[in-house]
């Protein structure tokens, strides 16, 4: 079966006390409530430590925002995968539409990171999806398909099952517009389509593949109800733990 996740994508928001404040509400929810999902959080890199030691008993994942395709060395301001290990980190996302856009992040960087995080024993989230124009000049399936075989084709069956993959349409991430249900359905079942094609269906079945299109308190339920979209990467509404736990209870029946 696969995973349900929530994850809260917190990018470069909140100071050290108004993140630790969300952090214990969080838990505190968390511990209150029966979830039906999982629930991660990709935090600043300043605030790792503290996430994994606010969650010690690891009841919410912690991811790094962005991880180095380099082992290690003079690469100022980067994290290893290493690094990650050495901390108990969940994972890391990896190939944000933002590190696309800002750093110039390519396919084959994702591929390089994706390796380098599962040789480590860390969860990769692989973001991908198309930009307002690709989506306007019909190329979105063609973009997808081949951004999931450059970044995950390189792995064995065993490895791809280890990813996940957050299908994010640039064009509705941050823009308050969002895919409808039935959009967001169809390219995620494209995209369990490709790996199908690769790897087999009862390994395409396996694999986790989030939404990252704007998911809202108002329409989380509908979206998670698709039968190929097994959560959300969550942005702005992840900042607010009103908000968050709204999109959470999007699991319950």
């Amino acid at each position: 079966m696969r995973r349900k996740i929530v994850a809260g994508n917190w990018k470069m928001n909140k100071n050290v006390i108004d993140a630790q404040q969300l952090m214990i509400q969080l838990l505190s929810y968390k511990n209150s409530n029966t979830t039906n999902c999982e629930v991660w959080i990709a935090p600043p890199s300043l605030y790792l430590m503290m996430a994994k030691d606010i969650f010690e008993k690891d009841e919410i994942g912690v991811f790094s925002q962005d991880m180095s395709e380099h082992e290690s060395g003079a690469y100022t301001g980067e994290i290893s995968a290493d690094m990650l290990e050495s901390i108990d980190a969940t994972g890391s996302l990896i190939g944000h539409s933002e590190r696309r856009l800002y750093h110039g992040e390519t396919d084959s960087h994702c591929n390089r990171k994706i390796k380098l995080a599962l040789d480590k024993g860390l969860i990769p989230v692989y973001c991908n999806g198309e930009t307002l124009e690709q989506r306007k000049a019909g190329q979105h399936f063609e973009v997808v398909k081949n951004q999931t075989e450059v970044a995950l084709f390189t792995l064995s069956a065993e490895e791809i099952k280890k990813v996940v993959i957050a299908y994010e349409p640039v064009w509705a991430i941050g823009t308050g517009e969002t895919a409808t249900p039935e959009q967001a359905q169809e390219i995620h079942a494209h995209i369990r389509s490709i790996i199908a094609a690769k790897y087999g269906q009862e390994v395409a079945d396996e694999v986790s593949i989030l939404y990252g299109g704007s998911v809202k308190p108002d329409n989380a339920k509908e979206i998670f109800s698709q039968p190929d979209i097994d959560g959300g990467l969550i942005g702005g509404a992840a900042l607010k733990l009103e908000d968050f736990s709204k999109i959470i209870e999007g699991f319950n029946s």
